[in-house]
């Protein structure tokens, strides 16, 4: 008698020290640190990653080209030289943004990897996650809202 079971694909390791660069004016992200800081496992290949990873860092920098735009035309060439106060040293501006970006980034892993398991368990998971997309965007939102000096409260009149 023989079987086949299937193994499907070994994960694929982080790469050490790999970044994503985008404008000049932003921090670089760190795939390993916003790996640790999301306890994103290693199921979740560095391409996936990486790929989310793209994806928040076009959307964060969209949103918040006019408030760039406006700092570099004072005279500020990175969000770090950026007037702000500091936590552990470094500009609370680079802290909000590098939130936005790995908000942003967890919520699309979230979002990506719920559909992967469609048994019972796979569905009752992916409620379970539901609360953490939301608190993902949620943050996102927040971390923008600091940045450009807003109130985080949206109030809409029906």
């Amino acid at each position: 008698m023989s079987g086949f079971i299937p193994g499907g694909l070994a994960p694929s390791p982080s790469v050490p020290g790999v970044h994503i660069n985008s404008e000049a004016f932003w921090p670089s992200i760190d795939l390993d640190k916003l790996r640790e800081t999301l306890r994103i496992d290693s199921s979740v290949t560095a391409a996936r990653l990486e790929t989310a990873v793209i994806a928040a860092v076009i959307s964060v920098n969209r949103e918040l080209s006019a408030w760039r735009e406006a700092k570099q035309a004072a005279g500020y060439a990175s969000l770090e030289a950026v007037p702000s106060e500091r936590v552990k040293g470094q500009s609370q501006l680079v802290y909000l943004y590098q939130r936005a970006v790995e908000c942003a980034a967890g919520a699309e892993v979230c979002e990506r990897y719920r559909s992967y398991d469609t048994t019972r368990s796979g569905a009752e998971e992916a409620d379970r996650t539901e609360p953490t997309i939301d608190d993902y965007r949620r943050d996102q939102r927040w971390a923008i809202r600091d940045i450009l000096g807003t109130s985080r409260t949206t109030v809409e009149l029906l």
